[in-house]
């Protein structure tokens, strides 16, 4: 499992490359294509500097507002903050700080570069629907997010991801709308239509692109988190069910949006849970991940009556 972690962290930081290049990219044929030449590379590549910066250092702050989380003291959730001091030792990490979100749907999530820099926040709705093992089950999860510093990855791929969502959709409107008859005038004959063809292509298929790679290694990263939670906890049927809580509850969490909704621990929207099966699925399938926990708790009962 370590070896993984560490594999983890790797990824991660390749990801955040892959992603960024394809941002590059896309900005350098969307120049070429406009007639502005090396500087839609060189616009392309101060916004993704600009973004890598601020989602770096604001990014939860920016998940958190957006989220409508308001932070907490051991005062004022006595329980929630003992499970988290609990978790922040038996994982190692220092102490997070600790949000609730205002809402009856049971949920959660964890946000932050670093776990010196961390966050974790869960709905009211989860304090009033889990006992205490399903509680720390979920902040165990969370945690261990951060240990595995997936919550670095979501924070700075899910801005990048959106940037070239925006700067795709800008250009094919744009195009629509005149400016590539007007770029095409500036380039000379067939290259300035080639360019303009790949600058298409690229403004379809780059979000699609950055997306799945986005959601692929997500789901992988979900798998990764219940199983470190099982090490911390040394009970998976505390998380099972837990999970099955939250896939059983018909509250609709109301504060979530598709730009935060790979942060949860389940996915927040209930009619792309229930409706929605593929590639682009934030979630593995949450009864999967019941089973594979159920698993482990048969296999850890068999190899104690052993």
């Amino acid at each position: 499992m370590y070896e993984q972690i560490a594999k983890n962290k790797r990824l991660s930081y390749f990801l955040i490359v892959v992603v960024t290049a394809i941002l590059v990219v896309l900005g350098f044929a969307i120049g070429y294509a406009s007639g502005l030449g090396w500087f839609g590379l060189v616009i392309a590549a101060a916004v993704a500097l600009v973004l890598g910066l601020t989602s770096y250092y604001k990014g939860d702050s920016i998940v958190l507002a957006t989220s409508r989380a308001r932070q907490v003291t051991h005062d004022e959730a006595p329980q929630l903050f003992n499970v988290v001091e609990e978790m922040s030792i038996a994982s190692g990490n220092p102490m997070p700080a600790v949000y609730i979100i205002d809402d009856p749907a049971p949920n959660a999530f964890a946000t932050g570069r670093n776990p010196e820099h961390s966050s974790i926040a869960v709905t009211q709705g989860l304090l009033d629907k889990m006992n205490r093992g399903e509680l720390q089950g979920v902040i165990a999860h969370e945690m261990s997010h951060v240990r595995n510093y997936d919550i670095l990855f979501a924070t700075l791929v899910g801005i990048m991801v959106g940037a070239i969502a925006l700067m795709a959709d800008f250009f094919l409107r744009w195009s629509f709308f005149g400016g590539s008859r007007r770029s095409s005038n500036d380039n000379s004959g067939m290259i300035g239509v080639i360019l303009l063809v790949i600058a298409l292509v690229m403004a379809i298929l780059a979000p699609i692109a950055a997306r799945l790679v986005q959601l692929a290694i997500s789901r992988k990263r979900e798998y990764l988190a219940d199983a470190s939670a099982v090490e911390l906890t040394r009970d998976p049927n505390g998380l099972a069910d837990a999970l099955e809580k939250i896939a059983g509850d018909k509250e609709v969490l109301v504060e979530a949006n598709r730009a935060t909704a790979h942060l949860y621990i389940a996915q927040p929207i209930k009619k792309f849970e229930e409706k929605r099966r593929g590639l682009f699925d934030t979630h593995p399938p949450i009864q999967k991940r019941i089973a594979i926990l159920r698993a482990m708790a048969s296999g850890a009962s068999g190899a104690a009556a052993g």
